[in-house]
Order: C-alpha cells, then structure tokens, then sequence
C-alpha cells in the first residue's frame, strides 16, 4: 500500500516562534485537546490523534515534537499494545506560511504489540501535499525497536512507544458544562446538576491511563528553509492514514 488517505489529522496547539537565539516562544494561542472525538475513532482506537506538542529540546538549537494517539490505553492494554502497522503516522511541517507541508516526518511500524520495528523517514518534502499521502521516496533516517531510545543526541532522536498520558482533564464536570458530549451509558453518563466552569482543584480522569507516542528531538534549523528570517514561524500538525 503506497497512497493513504488522511484518518486523522490533529493541529499542534500553537504556532512556534523561532528566535534567532534559538528560544522557543508562543504566536496566537490555541489551547485543546482531541481524545476520542467522533464515534469513527472512538471504534480505531489506534489511529486517534490525541494532542501535539512542540518544545525546545535539551538545549537552545533543539527542538522536541511530540505526537499521543490511541489515548485511553488501559493498564491491561498497555502490556500488548502497539502502534498500528497499516497506518501511515506523519508529522508535518509548514515553515513558509501557507499552511501546507513543507517537509514531513512519515513513520513506518513492522509488526505488532510492544515488540515493533519502526522506520523514521525525514524531514524531508513530502511526495503530495494535503488529504492524500505517498511513502517518500528514500532511505529511513532511523531504524530502531520501539519503547527505545534511537538515534543521536547531536543529530535526530526518536523514540516512539508508551508514555503516561501528559493531557489533564476533569471529565466529571466536563459533561456537565457539555453535557451533549457524554457518553450514552457508563458512570460518566449521569451528570443531573448541570455547570457553567471547571472547578478548582479538578480531578484528572486520566490519571493512570497510558498513550502511544511518537517524540522527535533535532537541530531547529532542520526544519527552517535556508533564507529563513530571523524570527521565523513554523506550523506543525500530525496525521494518521490509511
């Protein structure tokens, strides 16, 4: 299978501001998150874009992107779990301001369960642009095992595997401020009082639920076209396709 079509498709929270200096700042601010979000992913669990996350890395030229899907992953799932190898994970990358990929990151797995080979190819410029996607045309960048470091820490880092789901969030009092959004059956289906905020303090329903994410660590200026400005803004955004 080489051409996919996108299944899901998740925007990073904000706009990366890329300072000369090699500091991370925020431009236009958009807070959310996207677990679970139309009964089609709710039924392909792996494939679900949760949240994306961009930050500097270990040191001021570094930048850390940060993809969780398939969120909640019990802890009896979390034993077997894996990324699904018919899917094509891509994170993309707009660093001229159009809103289209301009390079990509695209991630192959082999095999099933916490045992997978996985195949990081990028960035590079993507083979077609938008809703449809082609493997790239190379050799992968890194090839590794998940649940494992890969990679350098000078050049391009990988790891991709389980992690404790870093999104917070009070669900009890969330399906009382929407309560349109709650479940048909189960214990977080009967909220009678309704409300109108989240309360303080709040209690974090995904404590102790796991997610299968994909980190990425490298040089920022792999990222930035060679007559970048100096204070450039870069747009990153992942995806899962079939």
């Amino acid at each position: 299978m080489s051409r996919f079509k996108t299944f899901a498709s998740r925007r990073m929270a904000f706009a990366l501001a890329l300072a000369a200096a090699g500091a991370v700042g925020v431009a236009g601010a958009l807070r959310a998150s996207d677990h679970q979000d139309t009964p089609e992913v709710e039924i392909a669990q792996l494939p679900d874009i949760n949240d994306v996350y961009a930050f500097p890395g270990v040191t001021s030229d570094r930048l850390v992107l940060a993809v969780t899907t398939a969120s909640p992953v019990t802890p009896s799932q979390s034993a077997t779990i894996g990324f699904d190898p018919n899917v094509l994970y891509q994170v993309k990358v707009d660093n001229d301001g159009d809103n289209l990929e301009d390079l990509v990151f695209q991630l192959r797995f082999r095999g099933k369960g916490r045992n997978q080979q996985v195949e990081l190819f990028g960035p590079v410029e993507p083979t077609q642009v938008g809703s449809f996607n082609s493997y790239v045309k190379q050799e992968p960048t890194l090839r590794g095992m998940t649940n494992s470091m890969v990679g350098t820490s000078s050049g391009i880092q990988l790891y991709a595997g389980l992690f404790d789901d870093p999104f917070f969030i009070d669900l009890q009092q969330f399906f009382r401020i929407v309560p349109d959004r709650r479940p048909s059956r189960g214990p977080l289906s009967k909220f009678p009082d309704p409300a109108t905020s989240f309360r303080n303090p709040g209690k974090d329903f995904l404590r102790g639920f796991n997610a299968l994410g994909i980190v990425i660590e490298l040089p920022e200026d792999m990222l930035l076209p060679a007559n970048a400005a100096t204070d450039p803004a870069i747009g990153i955004w992942a995806t899962t396709s079939r």
